[in-house]
């Protein structure tokens, strides 16, 4: 995919409504009479998935869930605008959508989008560590890393422009969180200042590492993972914080989330071996798709290795901030207070 350059398509739809994320309904059928005004309201059917934990995420459709033709409704968080450039999450929609790499997006609304249901079924903890499901997942981000951006243009990491933000954000509501925070998880919460601090060494350190900087996904939990077993292939949903950024982020990241996110256990972390093996299988398709000789050395493997390792520290600080963010502005029913000492690990 070297030769490509990645770029948003045509003027995406616009629809100027507003629908009420507690009574959705009435707005999306009256969104779908525009979209597919083909289907009978009568016949319409919708599915709302609880797997989010941002926004809302409802299925339409008429027959069944898995047939083509189905919308996904998604109705943003409240507050998200605040750290999601939604503009940048459509051209990233069609950034992946043009290399084969993620559904289409049929249009905006005021508080959300509308894009193709990707076929197949949501990833689950176990899946995850199977060799023959973990090597599709490492061989689709090595696709996705190997978009290259517009033509002539260079890109800069994503990291440490979002994680400022997320800081300010921090500072600026920080005094408001700490009321309605419990004593005990008070004290788990770092001061400003250590969250300065630390941000301050870890950008120190990591912009040292040599990583390059890649499209990434940014956010591989999961759930954000369909696995098409009739197909054997894996494709990931939601681009709410993809852009380019560190290889090694995305990686490492990917590697936090085996930890789980409701039930978040650190020795589900993966070994040693299933990450060498894992980068491995990364490092064969992203050579592939850039036209590089495939062979890859242990020499190779150590290198990234390492280079995740490191960054996945960064991973747990740049979700600590998001969680302390969530907690205060969210509306979903969410314990995001309990992934806020996420921000001690880093």
């Amino acid at each position: 995919m070297d030769s490509a350059c990645a770029g948003a398509g045509n003027q995406l739809l616009h629809v100027d409504i507003h629908i009420d994320e507690h009574e959705p309904q009435r707005g999306i059928l009256d969104l779908l009479s525009r979209l597919r005004p083909h289907w009978k309201a009568q016949d319409i059917q919708m599915k709302t998935f609880t797997e989010g934990i941002t926004n809302q995420l409802i299925g339409c459709y008429v027959g069944s869930l898995q047939e083509p033709g189905c919308v996904l409704v998604r109705l943003y968080g409240r507050m998200t605008e605040l750290y999601v450039n939604r503009d940048r999450e459509v051209e990233m929609f069609q950034v992946f959508h043009a290399h084969g790499c993620g559904p289409q997006i049929y249009c905006s609304f005021q508080n959300g989008i509308c894009y193709e249901f990707v076929r197949g079924t949501v990833l689950d903890d176990d899946l995850l560590k199977q060799p023959s499901i973990y090597r599709l997942i490492a061989a689709e981000m090595g696709r996705i890393h190997s978009i290259q951006p517009k033509c002539g243009l260079s890109a800069e990491p994503l990291l440490w422009t979002k994680m400022s933000h997320f800081l300010t954000l921090v500072q600026s509501i920080m005094s408001v969180v700490f009321t309605s925070y419990s004593s005990a998880a008070l004290l788990e919460v770092p001061s400003f200042e250590t969250l300065s601090a630390e941000m301050e060494s870890l950008k120190r350190h990591l912009s040292q590492t040599d990583s390059p900087t890649v499209l990434c996904h940014n956010d591989l939990l999961t759930k954000n993972i369909i696995y098409n077993q009739k197909e054997g292939m894996v494709k990931f949903i939601d681009y709410e914080y993809a852009d380019y950024n560190y290889q090694a982020f995305d990686i490492g990241n990917h590697f936090n989330e085996f930890a789980g996110v409701n039930d978040v256990n650190y020795s589900l972390y993966p070994s040693r071996e299933l990450q060498r093996d894992w980068l491995t299988a990364y490092l064969e398709s992203y050579k592939h798709s850039t036209g590089r000789e495939v062979t890859v050395t242990e020499a190779e493997v150590t290198q990234l290795y390492i280079q995740v390792c490191k960054f996945s520290l960064a991973s747990n600080f740049f979700w600590g901030l998001w969680a302390i963010l969530q907690s205060r502005f969210s509306s979903i029913d969410f314990d995001f207070q309990r992934l806020v000492p996420l921000t001690e690990a880093a």
